[in-house]
Parts: structure tokens; sequence; C-alpha cells
């Protein structure tokens, strides 16, 4: 761990959701740093061709790349349902810019959608009166993921889909590393009734203690049996062949060479996998019933990106409770608010070693999500 990463790895992980709302849990990115941003164009149009699935493997496709070139190395990120972003120090600038071009090049030859990318410096976020400013949340004692604050990321995304700071893909044949990256699990159906994906932005001129002030009222709506992370207690429903089966097989090496031989090699490996999460026997240091409950304990189905973006499980009425206080909210001038109700999750994981507690799942709704509920806001801007 030199100097530079050690700011994201020294920062004292919370346990307390709530606190996020509150300004002081922050730091702001070392000068030098810089922000890497993506998402899918016209990923409203994918989502309606029924291609969510691969639009979250895109996002999640980001995050991954990123991780397997730094290695052991931490560094901040944060999935976006139909984009992702994360911070680096100036020494892996490069070595982000290049994993992100390739993505896009993935992106682009394999599932046939369109990555926007950009690499944004954090002097560049400044001058424009933004900053970029980072926690960290512990969900369970396995892991924990950054959240941000400052106006930073969403300023630059802006930037970004207006043209700015483009980064170009790599060319074809380029790929990136995507270990560890796979969509094994069937959509998780509401238990309570509806998945609802919510996106809470406070007001330009906003009051930062009324914008603290409504997430607190949100999070106390949540807390009871009407309400739920979108996952079961007892992990999601495994499948064979998975539902994400060529997604998965069109990220591994193999693909390029022989998309059959790659189609095989990961038919016998999902198929094991299957036979001991449906018997729950161990083998070697793998232990599917401690996996299962890791995986639903590192669930990142809530996070700070320059706002309140939730995956909740919960009842219809709940709902209405919900979209009323955002509603009030909005006509306050205290927030921008989207929801999105569907009767289904999606999950997207990362798991560089399924012995490793840190797994990462990331979770977004299925008929839609965070894209549907940024939409959402940008119809009622």
């Amino acid at each position: 761990m030199t100097s530079e990463t050690s700011f994201y790895e020294s920062l004292t992980p919370l346990s307390s959701f709530a606190r996020l709302a509150e300004a002081s849990a922050y730091a702001p990115l070392p000068a030098g740093w810089v922000l890497g941003l993506s998402d899918i164009v016209r990923s409203t149009a994918a989502i309606e061709a029924g291609r969510y699935k691969a639009v979250n493997t895109a996002a999640a496709a980001v995050i991954a790349a990123v991780a397997n070139t730094l290695g052991e190395d931490d560094f901040p990120f944060a999935f976006g349902g139909d984009g992702a972003s994360f911070a680096l120090p100036p020494s892996q600038a490069e070595r982000g810019r290049e994993a992100l071009a390739a993505v896009a090049g993935w992106v682009r030859d394999e599932l046939d959608l369109t990555l926007r990318a950009a690499l944004v410096p954090i002097e560049t976020i400044r001058a424009a009166g933004f900053d970029v400013k980072v926690a960290r949340f512990a969900p369970s004692p396995d892991i924990a993921y950054a959240m941000f604050a400052g106006g930073g990321l969403a300023w630059a995304e802006g930037r970004m889909k207006a043209g700015a700071f483009g980064l170009e893909p790599a060319p074809p044949g380029v790929r990136p590393d995507l270990t560890g990256l796979s969509c094994r699990f069937d959509e998780i159906r509401a238990e309570r009734g509806v998945i609802l994906s919510l996106i809470v932005i406070p007001s330009p001129a906003g009051d930062a203690r009324r914008f603290e002030e409504l997430v607190r009222a949100i999070l106390q709506l949540m807390d009871g049996a009407e309400a739920g992370r979108p996952v079961p207690a007892q992990g999601p429903r495994p499948r064979w062949p998975p539902a994400g089966f060529d997604l998965e097989a069109r990220s591994t090496a193999l693909h390029r060479r022989s998309p059959l031989a790659a189609r095989l090699w990961l038919g016998a490996r999902t198929l094991a996998a299957h036979a001991i999460f449906r018997t729950g026997i161990r083998v070697g240091g793998f232990d599917p019933a401690r996996y299962l409950r890791q995986l639903v304990e590192n669930t990142d189905f809530r996070k700070f990106d320059d706002g309140l973006r939730m995956t909740l499980d919960c009842t219809p009425a709940l709902a209405d409770r919900i979209e009323a206080l955002l509603r009030q909210a909005e006509d306050a001038g205290i927030a921008r608010c989207g929801a999105y109700r569907q009767d289904a999750a999606l999950m997207t994981c990362f798991v560089p070693s399924p012995t490793r507690s840190d797994h990462v799942h990331f979770v977004d709704g299925a008929g839609g999500g965070y894209a549907a509920a940024a939409r959402a806001i940008k119809l009622g801007s």
C-alpha cells in the first residue's frame, strides 16, 4: 500500500448508514486523483428490449476490470445500474484508463452496446465549483463500499454525457480482465410485493440540513417489517444453466479464441457450483452456507453517490408512503427524486475468489431499476 492508495484504505468504515447523510462523514479526494465514469448509451431502449441484465453486466464489468488491473489495492467505486464510477490516485490513473477503454471495447464487440466512458481530473471538477468526497460504509464485517458526496461525480457525469472528457474504446481484440464477474442467479422476486428503485438527489439550492432530515425520514420508514433488502435471508435461488450464462461466457478470455470451448468450460464449472449449492456440501475451503450468508450481508442495495440510491423489497403501502414523502420534498425544493416499481430484482456479482469473504454483489431492479428512476427525475425536471 503506497501513500497515494492509503488515503482510501485509511478511512474508517462506518456501520451506520444514516451517518452517511452527514457531510462530516466524508473526506475529499487528494490532489492529483482522477474520477473514472461510464454509462450505457440509450440504456432505456436496451432495457425496453429486455436487455437489462446485459446493461448491469456492462456496468459491473468496469469495476471488475479496474479491480483486476490493480490487484490487491483497494479503491473507491460505485455501481449505478447502467453505469459505474471510480476514483484512482495519479500512479494508477493510466492503468484505470486502459481498463476502462478495454471494457468499452468489450461491451461494443460482445454485448452490442455502447459504453460511454471518461476520465476526469479532480482539479477540473474543483475548478468548476464542485468536489468529490468519499466515505466507506461497511454493510458487513467482510466488506466496505465507497460512498460519494460533493456534487463532483454528478457534474462530471453530466459533462461526459454532453461529450466532454470522452475516452475512446480499445480497438477490436483488446479485452479486459473480467475474472470473477458472474451473473448466475435468477431474478429475485419481491417477497413483500414491490421492488422499489429509489434515487434522491439534493437540490442545488436546497438546505443540506433538510436533506439529511429527509434521508433519515426515508430510513425510518424502512425500519420495520414492511421493507428490507431485496435478497432473501437464505440467499437468491441458484439455477442451472444460469440466467446470465451467455453473458458470463462472453466475459471469459477463452471466449475470444473459441466461443464453444468457453461455453463448455463454463457449463462444467457452473454445473459443479450448482450441485454444491443444492447439496450444501463443503468442497475444500468453500462452504456454500457461509458463502450465501456473506452474499446476503455484502449486498450493495443502498448507497450514496451525490445522492441516495436504494433498491428495496417493500409493501405497496410503504412504497406509497415513500413516494408521497418524495413528492413533498420536491415541492419544498429539498431534493429531486425518482422512484420506479417492479416485481423483481437482479444481482450481478464480482467474486475474485469464492473462498474469500469480500465478494461483491450489486443489486438493481429487474424492470428498469436505477436507470428508470433516473429517467423519472429527468422527466419531472
